[in-house]
């Protein structure tokens, strides 16, 4: 029983594997200028580290398009806040945003949800929205910059690799010419 749920979980961590692979590939061959798609990813992830779920695609690839940055790129970036990493994200932002804003207790969970509580943790939803806005921007800066780095390199490796593949295909077939030419030309002189 134990080695099936284990082969279960491999083929789960297999397919998630490859799914982050399908999803690089398509990133690196995204059309356009490097920087801007760069540039546009960044701001994905900056913007996915803020407490806008549900508009946060709207809110980048409406600023990419302000700023001229690509769009599909900063879509693609806003995808680092999914609901598997929401829990994360938002837990360290949050964590983040209160010790920045030196507050001790924004708002604490009861055992058990009562409505008195609920309507009590409501009324504090501001100040915990202000907390993992700030927590967001914060962490979001590092992230956007780390972002633009790794994705302006990738593009450009994946680029240059392309570039490399195209000048061997024209060498191959220049040297086929070659030869054929060589051999066209060997043909003529036997029959004169």
């Amino acid at each position: 029983m134990q080695e099936k749920s284990e082969n279960q979980i491999a083929k789960s961590a297999n397919k998630y594997l490859l799914s982050i692979k399908k999803t690089y590939e398509r990133f690196v061959k995204i059309r356009g200028n490097p920087r801007e798609i760069a540039l546009g990813f960044a701001l994905g992830l900056f913007i996915g580290m803020t407490p806008y779920m549900g508009i946060q695609m709207v809110i980048a690839v409406c600023l990419a398009a302000i700023l001229k940055w690509n769009k599909i790129s900063a879509a693609m970036g806003v995808w680092i806040s999914n609901p598997l990493t929401a829990p994360l994200i938002y837990s360290i932002t949050y964590y983040i945003g209160k010790k920045t804003l030196g507050i001790e207790t924004a708002c604490c969970l009861p055992e058990t949800l009562e409505l008195d509580i609920i309507i009590a943790i409501i009324k504090q939803a501001p100040e915990i929205f202000w907390i993992l806005t700030v927590g967001g921007i914060i962490l979001g800066i590092p992230l956007a910059l780390a972002g633009y780095h790794l994705s302006f390199s990738a593009i450009l490796r994946y680029r240059e690799e392309i570039r490399r593949k195209i000048a061997e295909e024209k060498k191959k077939l220049a040297n086929t010419r070659n030869k054929i030419k060589t051999k066209i030309k060997r043909r003529k002189k036997r029959r004169r």
